[in-house]
Parts: C-alpha cells; structure tokens; sequence
C-alpha cells in the first residue's frame, strides 16, 4: 500500500478551507480535482495496478508536485485573506 497524498492528509491544518474553497472558487475546485486524479494515477502506478514506464510515472508526480504547490499557495493566500479580515 503506498503513502496517502490526498490533500487533507498533507494539509490538515487546512481541512476547512480546503473544503470551503472546493464549494466557492472554480479554480481551486478544478485543481483539486486534477490533484486527486493523478495523485489516483501514482498510487495506481506505485501498487503496480497499472504499469507505466519510469517516465510516464515522473511526469505524473511532477504533475502531482506542481499542483499541490498551486493549491498550498491558494490556501496560503486565503488564509492570508481571513486573518486580515
């Protein structure tokens, strides 16, 4: 079984807002969703479900990498956001 990648599980401190910007901003939303699909494509490649070449399975954990840096910003900024409110 491999580690869990999921965003709640690497952010748990953002659980709310994860959760508040899933259901408020489409971008994040959409993210979010990318994220969870291909970090779905690395467990599935890393538990030998699917067989993909060395490459293939770089790319997507660059890919997985890229995106949880995009989300952490956006929550980053958010949370940035609530404490000057």
């Amino acid at each position: 079984m491999t580690e869990k990648h999921d965003l709640v599980h690497e952010f748990p401190e953002h659980r709310a807002r994860i959760h508040a910007l899933k259901t408020t901003d489409r971008h994040f939303a959409r993210l979010f969703q990318e994220y969870h699909e291909v970090d779905h494509a690395v467990r599935r490649a890393e538990d030998l479900i699917d067989r993909l070449t060395d490459e293939q399975e770089q790319a997507l954990k660059r890919r997985r990498l890229a995106l949880k840096d995009a989300l952490y910003d956006m929550l980053r900024a958010a949370e940035a956001v609530e404490a000057a409110a």
